[in-house]
């Protein structure tokens, strides 16, 4: 894991219990060949601080967060929910781009109301995720502590 004072880039908060969230950062890891997709658990100290320097909750771990740039993460520059995963996609370019694209033209409201109802159900469709090895050894660099 990277100390997060040095990283710069997208950095992506997701919740690092659920399952479903966890099935999507590795398909994010797949899929971002440039290797410039950070990712931090919701849960960590580093998102955490983030989450409430910007007023965000930090216990309701329904919702992703897109940071385009870590290292300026002190201002209030970021996306929640479709449009941190819209942007994430984008982020990681090719297909996945092009996917977020095709996305962004379907309204956000409609997005998080789907967006929503998944979230209501991902532990009792997906379950917690059970920590385990990923594919490529070195993707745990781009993760944050």
């Amino acid at each position: 894991m990277s100390a997060p004072t040095q990283i710069t880039g997208a950095v992506l908060l997701f919740d690092g219990e659920c399952g479903l969230c966890n099935r999507c950062v590795r398909g994010l890891l797949r899929v971002d060949r440039r290797g410039g997709l950070r990712f931090a658990s919701l849960q960590s100290a580093v998102a955490q601080a983030y989450l409430r320097a910007h007023g965000l909750p930090t216990e309701n771990f329904d919702s992703l967060v897109f940071v385009p740039e870590w290292g300026r993460r002190d201002l209030p520059d970021f996306s929640l929910r479709t449009n941190a995963v819209v942007a994430a996609l984008k982020h990681c370019g090719g297909c996945a781009g092009v996917l977020g694209t095709v996305l962004g033209w379907v309204p956000s409201s409609w997005r998080d109301a789907g967006y929503k109802l998944v979230a209501r159900w991902r532990y009792r469709l997906w379950g917690d995720w059970r920590p385990r090895p990923l594919a490529k050894p070195e993707w745990t660099r781009r993760f944050i502590a």
